[in-house]
């Protein structure tokens, strides 16, 4: 369709003022017709440029390149019929210093193959989608009434052919999808797949906000893998990096020779921690780029969600130690960064209501979940990094420790309404020396593997929804390697095949119990049995569904003894069959047949007036549910 540089002069306007969240539609290069004539239509913004020029193959990498022209925005266009669908390109800027250099697009949708990094010309087209019944669906529905359960992905290290180069999307789609299904995960969460120069920085040091990592395929490859993900009622989320960037020289940093995408203080803009440098969250501009970002991510690839990585280094001036200013209050809200964030999720919501969006925030001291009326960032869930910490400690701790400090477990209790949580087992925990979550684990193989499952039991029978790093549902002994694919061989040998059975059983009893996921952010969840047998290292407690008869009665045993004639109390009458018990020979342990039906006593146990007693197998958990019960409840006054 013809088309003047006017007709988009209040977009332009719109993303120098912080307002255009679909800059992608016209900012980079784009297809396009003028006065009758097929070319592309470049635009960049670049300030405090004194000159751009496109350069590329069309023009053999000449220099000036193509001239182009810059409006009050601050934003540089040129029609030109010269370039071809297909051919490479970069910016050539004069910098405000006069100094002449190559920098990306910053809103390319594609690159050629790291480590090269020039833009490659050619619109996306558009994708014909048939998940209409998966996000009908879900749009009809309240997310936190559902499941959720998340394997976490890198998507090159997952699997490598015997070549020793990574799968592609293609590949994934072929390969993962199954492996999702037949393991009964909910979703699939991929760390970040933009553009990145840097295979060691797992994705979380991008160039490319708007462009799928060519490492790994195609954008319409990933947009088949989405929807072959939703055909099979697996959802899909990905990580994504709004507080810092690449600091590369070619690609954004000091765009125009001034800050342009970063701060113009060189303490704030610096991220020694990660060699990154941060965006200034407050520029207009910058907001535009990045929420438009996002809604690039959710409205071309129809994700079901985003978790935005890094959210303490946007909300605290003082994140990592870094020496800074305060507030005039003294106090180290980053003020910039709190509003962005707010700001992206008011946006989000407004077109995408049914998008979850996950934070990762390792602290308490800012509200990071509910409605942005309640002075919350307005996230939809939080990794729960407290729980995390504290249940690995746990499990690391040699039994004989473990009844003074059984507070570890159940400390997660006492704030688990504060915020709407994921509880995360993911891969920061696997990585650096920390060990695999199978070497976390104390004693010897066989009581490594015990341990690993009632920890994944812990998991799934804790409010929150739950996600788990691949490679850790058949306890992979070695820690995860980004440029080698995970330790599949480890199958080969029976105690890791019956872990993953277990993994994939769990996962099961999970989808099909609503007691675990019905109603998690609710207060009446969760009903403690008994937290204080610190002499046996023993939990027991329940989980409530909406209805009075879908519960569950959970008891952990923590140590390397088995519990014989335990009692548990309970709160009606009648008898408890046991539905899960992590000491199975099929699992990896040893117990050949279940326990019995439970008959309840008269036993007063704790605030119960019945109680019932069964057998807790060492290291182990069992899950009972009601089989047949007289549905009136009576407690000791």
């Amino acid at each position: 369709m013809e088309q003047s540089e006017n007709d988009f002069s209040n977009e332009l306007m719109g993303f120098v003022n912080g307002e255009n969240f679909r800059a992608y539609q016209i900012m980079g290069a784009h297809q396009a017709t003028k006065n009758g004539r097929s070319g592309f239509i470049f635009r960049v913004w670049a300030p405090k440029a004194q000159q751009v020029s496109v350069v590329g193959d069309f023009n053999q990498w000449e220099q000036p390149g193509l001239i182009m022209q810059k409006d009050t925005t601050g934003i540089w266009s040129l029609f030109t019929t010269q370039p071809q669908v297909g051919q490479l390109y970069k910016y050539n800027i004069k910098q405000a210093d006069g100094r002449e250099v190559f920098k990306i697009d910053p809103f390319a949708q594609r690159f050629e193959k790291r480590p090269q990094n020039a833009a490659i010309l050619g619109d996306l087209l558009p994708h014909h989608w048939h998940d209409g019944l998966w996000r009908g669906r879900h749009k009809r529905s309240n997310y936190f009434e559902r499941p959720l359960n998340i394997y976490e992905v890198h998507a090159s290290s997952w699997k490598q052919h015997t070549d020793g180069s990574p799968y592609t999307i293609k590949d994934l789609t072929h390969e993962l999808i199954p492996y999702l299904q037949r393991m009964h995960y909910s979703h699939v969460e991929f760390m970040p797949l933009m553009e990145h120069p840097l295979g060691a920085s797992w994705g979380y040091q991008l160039i490319g906000y708007f462009a799928f990592c060519s490492y790994y395929g195609t954008p319409e490859d990933f947009q088949e893998f989405v929807e072959r993900c939703h055909a099979a009622n697996i959802g899909v989320l990905v990580d994504w990096v709004p507080g810092h960037f690449c600091r590369n020289a070619d690609t954004l940093p000091y765009y125009d020779g001034t800050a342009t995408f970063e701060y113009q203080d060189n303490q704030r803009a610096d991220n020694p921690g990660w060699g990154t440098l941060n965006f200034d969250l407050a520029k207009p501009a910058v907001q535009s780029f990045l929420i438009s970002s996002a809604m690039y991510w959710l409205e071309t690839f129809h994700l079901d969600g985003i978790r935005v990585d890094a959210v303490s280094n946007m909300i605290y001036l003082d994140y990592g130690g870094r020496a800074c200013q305060l507030n005039k209050d003294g106090s180290n809200r980053d003020l910039a960064g709190w509003s962005f964030l707010r700001k992206l999720n008011q946006v989000v919501k407004a077109t995408y209501p049914q998008a979850l969006m996950m934070a990762e925030e390792s602290t308490a001291d800012t509200k990071v979940t509910g409605m942005l009326a309640e002075n919350s960032l307005g996230f939809d869930y939080k990794w729960n990094m407290g729980w995390m910490n504290d249940v690995l400690k746990f499990f690391e701790m040699d039994p004989i420790y473990r009844k003074d400090n059984l507070n570890l477990l159940t400390f997660s209790w006492m704030y688990r309404q504060t915020e709407n949580f994921i509880l995360p087992l993911s891969h920061d925990e696997v990585v650096h020396g920390k060990r695999s979550l199978m070497h976390k684990m104390w004693g010897d193989r066989y009581r490594q593997f015990a341990q690993l499952r009632t920890l994944y039991a812990y998991q799934m029978v804790h409010p929150g929804k739950k996600l788990l790093f691949m490679g850790s549902e058949w306890g992979q002994f070695l820690e995860w390697k980004y440029d080698h694919g995970l330790e599949w061989v480890d199958l080969n040998d029976p105690l890791n095949q019956k872990m993953q059975l277990f993994t994939k059983t769990l996962n099961e009893f999970y989808l099909a119990n609503r007691a675990l996921w019905e109603i998690d952010d609710q207060e009446t969840t969760l009903e403690v049995i008994d937290a204080d047998n610190t002499a046996e290292t023993v939990l027991s407690f329940i989980r409530h569904g909406k209805r009075k008869k879908d519960f569950l009665i959970v008891a952990m045993n923590f140590t390397p003894v088995e519990r014989r004639n335990f009692r548990i109390g309970v709160p009606y009458s009648g008898s408890y069959q046991e539905v899960l018990n992590t000491e199975m020979q099929e699992f990896g342990g040893t117990w050949v047949q279940h326990n019995i039906a439970s008959q309840t006593e008269k036993v007063p146990f704790k605030q119960y007036q019945q109680s019932i007693t069964t057998t807790l197998p060492a290291f182990g958990t069992l899950i009972l549910q009601p089989e047949k019960i007289i549905l009136r409840r009576r407690k000791i006054k």
